[in-house]
């Protein structure tokens, strides 16, 4: 088995996510690190034997398979068209970048090149999830009428919490949409393989400006500070969306998206009405989904080797009872991203950089609804 060697740019929290979790394939050495801020102590305490202040440095010299972008927004594009540059994968957070024209240069570049360029959309890797988009490819819930949901969390509920997605420009020009919504987008086309062909959406910012702190903070980070350690800062993107969708087969769906409802960390939550059943997903019960039913008992299915789809036994690690979460929807993530090297086909589950212009796209026109207060229609060229 080929070892890949993998170079990680950004290593905030996300970042030290993907460094454990490639430690998991097996088949993966994460060779180097770079970061602006503290590389070299990163690097000690996550023992990666080499570090960076300059990622193109570290593209240069170390002869990397992959490089994992784990940084902000604005500085997506310029990274992986420098590492495709020098015929480098790339595995990208989302979304790809901040304007629709720099996603499109990125998927033009790795057309040309025909390196592995993916999208970390890894709700996709919950095994019910799979499960899920294979029972209604089969046909089991009937033709899908209604595609609901939402994703929501409390870590930007105060006014003392602050981060650069909150700037548009670090972030884009959506903020709650870009960062979550477009995780719920991307799992309710996966599912259930229809795309979105229109939106209507309302935002609301409940903190019109913030309290930033002078110093360098982490995400999801609740340190305190004296007064006097802030600065007074205007917030021009959305804590909270509500954005209704019609679907390419006809069916309707509505989502709202928020970073400031208490008590809700990380809740995903995705309800399908089909014309015999519907099914349900909630990312806090991640393991399992509740098939409905009118005339008889709903199901509760639990992840299993016995209980799944037979396309789905691949994505399961561990027996049954045996809880696989966030951590592992990455792993399987992964492994699909670092299998897909050297091949040329389009056999596999994770998303690409075309899948990750898509989501540019909604993210644009979901700005725009909530801008003229009306229907938009995606048109993509």
């Amino acid at each position: 088995m080929k070892l890949f060697r993998a170079g990680i740019v950004g290593t905030g929290f996300i970042g030290k996510v993907h460094i454990e979790t490639l430690r998991r394939l097996g088949n993966v050495e994460v060779i180097a690190l770079a970061d602006k801020f503290n590389a070299d102590k990163t690097a000690q305490e996550l023992n990666v034997p080499n570090f960076f202040s300059d990622y193109k440095e570290m593209i240069d010299t170390m002869n990397l398979d992959m490089v994992h972008i784990c940084t902000p927004n604005n500085t997506h594009f310029e990274i992986a068209m420098y590492a495709m540059d020098h015929n480098v994968n790339v595995l990208c957070e989302k979304p790809m970048c901040t304007t629709i024209d720099e996603a499109k240069q990125l998927v033009a570049k790795a057309e040309e090149t025909g390196l592995v360029a993916a999208i970390n959309f890894h709700n996709r890797f919950y095994p019910m999830n799979n499960h899920l988009k294979n029972i209604i490819k089969d046909g089991e819930l009937g033709n899908v009428f209604s595609i609901t949901g939402s994703y929501t969390q409390d870590w930007l509920l105060y006014e003392t919490d602050y981060s650069w997605r909150l700037n548009s420009s670090e972030s884009g020009r959506t903020r709650a949409v870009s960062d979550i919504g477009s995780h719920w987008m991307d799992l309710a086309e996966y599912v259930t393989g229809q795309k979105i062909v229109a939106v209507n959406a309302d935002f609301s910012t409940i903190h019109k400006s913030r309290k930033k702190p002078k110093g360098v903070v982490l995400a999801f980070s609740k340190e305190k500070f004296r007064e006097e350690d802030y600065e007074d800062v205007p917030i021009d993107t959305e804590d909270n969306a509500n954005v209704l969708f019609r679907f390419s087969n006809g069916a309707k769906g509505s989502a709202f998206f928020s970073q400031v409802i208490a008590g809700k960390s990380v809740a995903i939550n995705l309800l399908i009405g089909g014309y015999n059943k519907s099914a349900e997903w909630n990312s806090e019960n991640c393991n399992s989904i509740v098939i409905g039913n009118r005339d008889s008992y709903n199901a509760f299915v639990e992840k299993g080797i016995s209980t799944v789809h037979p396309n789905t036994k691949p994505l399961i690690a561990y027996p049954f009872g045996h809880l696989e979460g966030f951590p592992d929807a990455f792993k399987q993530c992964f492994s699909s991203v670092y299998s897909s090297i050297g091949r040329h086909d389009s056999d596999h589950e994770h998303a690409t950089f075309t899948d990750g212009v898509h989501e540019m796209i909604l993210c644009e026109k979901i700005y725009e609804s909530n801008r003229v207060q009306g229907w938009v229609n995606i048109a993509e060229e």
